[in-house]
């Protein structure tokens, strides 16, 4: 991971401990191309968590909105959750 984006996930985790009580519901938005196993692939990521995963076709259907609300044990749990669907092609974290 480069410098630029350790620091960008020190200063979320700050962010995160500073506006919340842990354990906290959480909000994931995601959009990702349709194509291929995108969708499958970050719902997969919060599989057997108890999340409520909603989803939204563009007009074209390119690409997919996904939003992820979960309840999550502390700050390093969201920062480990983006790291692990950051690898997904074309993923766009919001």
């Amino acid at each position: 991971m480069d410098n630029k984006t350790q620091e960008f996930y020190d200063r979320l985790k700050t962010e995160l401990d500073s506006s919340n009580t842990w354990p906290s519901l959480y909000l994931f938005k995601f959009i990702v191309p349709t194509e291929n196993d995108n969708v499958k692939r970050v719902e997969l990521a919060f599989d057997s968590m108890g999340a409520v995963i909603k989803t939204t076709k563009s007009k074209t259907a390119k690409y997919t909105s996904i939003s992820v609300s979960v309840e999550v044990k502390d700050s390093q749990e969201i920062i480990d959750k983006y790291q692990e669907v950051s690898t997904i092609k074309g993923i766009v974290s919001l």
